[in-house]
C-alpha cells in the first residue's frame, strides 16, 4: 500500500511524521474523509472546501491547492488500484516547540491514505442500533463547522453505545437538544417531512447530510430543520444518519426500542447509490 505524505508516494511502512508533530501532539489539524467510488471520490470538491475553511480558521496555511490535491488523489488511487476505497486526507500544522502555543518551526504536514471501503447494496441500507450518551458537545462551538484532529468526545461515546451492544451514540448539545452522533449527522421523519437538525447547534455540516438535502428537493421531499429534544425522537417515522463511507444508515431501535422503517429512507438511500455511481 502506498501513502501520500507531502508530495510524495511511499511504501505505508516509510510513511512517517515528526513525534512533535502538533497534529499527533494536540491533534492540531484537520481531516477529511470521503468515498471512492469507480476510480473518484465522491464530492471531493465539497470535502476539500470545507478543509479549506476550516484551515483559514485555525490558520493553518494549505501547502497545495484543491486542484492539486485531487490530482494527487487520483494518482494515489491509481497506483494502489483501488478505484472502490475510502480516502482521508488529513492536515496537521506541522512540527513545532512544546506547548498549546500554535507556533510552528516546520511546515504543515498533509497526508493521505485509502482504505477498504465496505459494500453497498442499493437495494438495503445498512441498518443500525443507536443509544443516547452521556457526552455532549458544545451548542455554539465554532469549530463544529469543521473536521478537527480532536475527537476524543467521539471516541468515548462510541465506546460508551458498544459497551450497551449498540452501534453508534446519540449525541446531544449543551443545551438538551439533539445534535448528531459520534461519526454521523442525524435525520428524522415526521409527518412525511425530512427533518434534521441546524447547523450552529454543535452540528457538522456533513458533505452526505448536504447531498441528502439535495436529494428531498429533486425527489419533492418537504425538509425541515428544525431543533428537537431526545425524546421527542420517540414520535420520529423513521431516522435515519449520513456519513461519507456508508451514505445512509437506517436506525432500527433507539435506546432498545423498535423504530418503524420508512419506505421514505430507501427512496432516499436508492437515490445517493444512484448518484454516487453517477459522479
Amino acid at each position: 500500500m502506498e501513502v501520500f505524505l507531502n508530495g510524495q508516494f511511499l511504501a505505508e511502512g516509510r510513511a512517517v511524521v515528526p513525534v512533535r508533530d502538533r497534529g499527533f501532539m494536540y491533534g492540531d489539524g484537520l481531516f477529511e474523509t470521503m468515498r471512492v467510488f469507480n476510480g473518484k471520490p465522491f464530492r471531493m470538491a465539497q470535502h476539500l472546501e470545507r478543509m479549506v475553511r476550516g484551515a483559514d480558521f485555525l490558520k493553518i496555511p494549505l501547502p497545495y491547492t484543491p486542484r492539486q490535491l485531487q490530482q494527487f488523489a487520483e494518482e494515489l488511487i491509481a497506483k494502489n488500484q483501488m478505484p472502490d476505497a475510502v480516502l482521508r486526507v488529513t492536515l496537521t500544522r506541522g512540527p513545532g516547540a512544546r506547548g498549546y502555543s500554535p507556533k510552528s518551526d516546520g511546515a504543515p504536514t498533509v497526508t493521505m491514505t485509502l482504505h477498504e471501503a465496505p459494500p453497498l447494496d442499493p437495494k438495503l441500507p445498512p441498518q443500525w442500533s443507536l443509544v443516547r450518551s452521556s457526552f455532549r458537545i458544545p451548542a455554539s462551538d465554532p469549530l463544529s463547522s469543521f473536521k478537527t484532529l480532536n475527537k476524543l468526545g467521539a471516541i468515548m461515546a462510541r465506546a460508551e453505545a458498544e459497551a450497551q451492544g449498540a452501534d453508534e451514540a446519540l449525541l446531544t448539545n449543551t443545551n438538551g437538544e439533539v445534535a448528531e452522533t459520534a461519526g454521523a449527522n442525524l435525520f428524522w421523519i415526521y409527518h412525511d417531512k425530512i427533518c434534521t437538525t441546524p447547523t450552529g447547534r454543535g452540528v457538522l455540516p456533513g458533505i452526505t447530510r448536504a447531498v441528502v438535502l439535495e436529494i428531498c428537493q429533486v425527489l419533492g421531499l418537504p425538509t425541515n430543520k428544525r431543533v428537537i429534544k431526545p425524546e421527542a425522537l420517540r414520535n420520529a417515522e423513521g431516522i435515519f444518519l449520513t456519513q461519507s463511507v456508508l451514505g445512509i444508515v437506517t436506525i432500527s431501535l433507539l435506546d432498545g426500542e423498535p423504530v418503524p422503517p420508512s419506505p421514505l429512507v430507501d427512496k432516499i438511500h436508492a437515490a445517493y447509490c444512484e448518484m454516487l455511481a453517477r459522479e
